[in-house]
């Protein structure tokens, strides 16, 4: 079957989708403990899982692994949306907490573990580059930076 990509057992091509006004009703049903509701918002938004796992693809995790976690922070964005305060779609919503899933994943499975002070340190110095390189037309030096 031309399309077919199967990801933990999910036959991405005959995922169904759901109209906004339906996903609105389906989240209500089930933040009220409705679990058949639930379920049917879940696998109505798998897409949404599936596009946000792309960006994700050249790191060398498996594409089932990032599918898995995806799913868990798109219920993790169901159980959390708020119809009547979010005045927008549930993909705008969901795609942060998706996004944020896997990359908490990616980072916490990562071998190399680098503090938030060296974090902050490397973009603190990759904004003095940028504006000295900016300022003097050429790229500054070592010491340059460091000043």
């Amino acid at each position: 079957m031309q399309g077919k990509v199967e990801l933990c057992g999910v036959n991405t091509s005959k995922l169904p989708l759901l109209k906004n006004a339906e996903m609105r009703e389906l989240i209500a049903a089930a933040q009220s403990g409705d679990s058949a509701a639930r379920d049917k918002l879940i696998n109505g938004n798998l897409r949404l899982v599936l596009s946000v796992i792309q960006k994700f693809s050249g790191r060398g995790e498996s594409m089932d692994d990032l599918f898995q976690v995806g799913c868990i922070g798109l219920i993790k964005a169901i159980d959390n949306f708020d119809a009547e305060n979010h005045d927008v779609r549930f993909s705008t919503y969901g795609v942060p907490m998706i996004s944020g899933e896997i990359r908490r994943y990616l980072r916490d499975n990562s071998p190399i573990r680098v503090s938030r002070s060296t974090r902050d340190t490397a973009y603190q110095v990759l904004q003095e580059k940028e504006r000295l390189t900016a300022a003097t037309g050429r790229e500054p030096s070592l010491d340059e930076i460091a000043k």
